[in-house]
């Protein structure tokens, strides 16, 4: 068993250890706990034998539907009675297991019962650990909107188990791999040099370049949440954590579009497309750095265009995006390879123009 631990220096600092084997550390983080509720959905109620093996705490196992499907306000409800049933106190603790929509809702849960109770994250797919599991960011959705309620509350620690990549589904490891290559756009093109070396490899379950993009990842992410636990507002080139947010405006409206039922990683690729037409529109980048977008989005076999008739609604439902800033719709661009900036209320010319232009090429 290897792991390489990276450290998140918030205010409350912690470790995301990644690599294989590392959920057997489990028991380590748990001293002084009595009770572990575990959060999980059904498809991974057959990996709570081996998690909690090794456990001395009464375990409560807790079943949330899949994906979004779980993070809604009665789910919420029904985590929150089962703990109230259990007994549970300040000084127990919540185990997220599974992707990022369970880490998200396991994440709020820890934040809201009894005002805050340690924290565990065990994400299961690549998406959750580069991520949704990393970062202190915790939440559910409404109809209105995704994530549009939640908390900042920061893990304990973080057990990225690579060898839970192993088994994860073709569909999951390339939604995954979206939010990997955002890291290289915003931050550290190094990932996009590694995957386009050779993307069957990166895409292969628990391979070792997938094993070394997942670290890099996990290092922009920690090194922004780092000097921005928060998300203050950002100004132009100031951007702080904000930057994680490449290509989610457009990319939260699909998937409400789309009722949920498209990946993550699928719409935010859409949308870091979108991103790049748009700040091309602006100036702000040239046709080759669009076209990389296209081309390297395109390798991990992820959607880059989006129907036409789709922009009045999409537009629409951006208004309610979480960088809003009273009437004024703000979106994380690049100036450059890995110089990302806000950009605050563009024309609204300028910003349909750009979704025509998903379908040009």
């Amino acid at each position: 068993m290897t792991w390489e631990p990276i450290d998140v220096a918030t205010e409350h600092p912690y470790q995301v250890l990644v690599g294989r084997g590392v959920s057997k550390l489990l028991p380590q983080f748990l001293d002084g706990v009595e009770r572990v509720a575990v959060i999980h959905p059904p498809g991974l109620a057959s990996l709570l034998p081996a998690i909690t093996a090794g456990l001395d705490q009464q375990v409560t196992a807790i079943r949330v539907p899949e994906a979004e499907a779980g993070k809604t306000a009665d789910v919420l409800d029904g985590c929150w009675e089962a703990l109230a049933g259990a007994g549970f106190t300040r000084s127990d603790a919540v185990l997220g297991l599974g992707g990022g929509a369970t880490t998200d809702l396991a994440g709020f849960v820890a934040a809201t019962w009894l005002r805050g109770v340690r924290y565990i994250a065990l994400p299961t797919s690549l998406l959750a650990m580069v991520d949704a599991a990393v970062g202190g960011k915790t939440g559910i959705n409404l109809s209105a909107g995704k994530n549009l309620v939640g908390a900042f509350h920061e893990p304990f620690t973080v057990l990225a188990d690579l060898d839970f990549l192993e088994t994860l589904p073709d569909g999951e490891l390339r939604s995954g791999m979206a939010e990997v290559l955002k890291c290289g756009f915003i931050a550290d093109p190094a990932i996009l040099d590694e995957f386009e070396a050779d993307p069957e490899d990166a895409l292969a379950g628990a391979s070792d370049r997938q094993a070394k993009l997942v670290r890099r990842a996990v290092a922009v992410k920690a090194a922004v949440v780092s000097s921005d636990l928060r998300e203050r507002t950002s100004s132009g080139g100031d951007i702080g954590r904000e930057a994680l947010n490449y290509g989610h405006t457009l990319g939260h409206a699909i998937e409400r579009q789309e009722h949920f039922l498209l990946r993550h990683g699928q719409a935010v690729s859409v949308g870091m497309v979108y991103a790049a037409e748009l700040a091309r529109r602006l100036g702000m980048i040239d046709a080759e750095l669009v076209a990389r977008h296209r081309s390297t989005l395109g390798l991990a076999g992820l959607p880059i265009r989006y129907p036409e008739g789709a922009w009045l609604q999409l537009r629409e439902t951006m208004r309610l995006d979480k960088k809003t800033r009273g009437s004024v719709l703000r979106f994380v661009l690049l100036a450059g390879l890995g110089q990302p900036t806000i950009v605050a209320d563009p024309a609204e010319g300028v910003l349909a123009d750009a979704f025509l232009g998903l379908n040009e090429a």
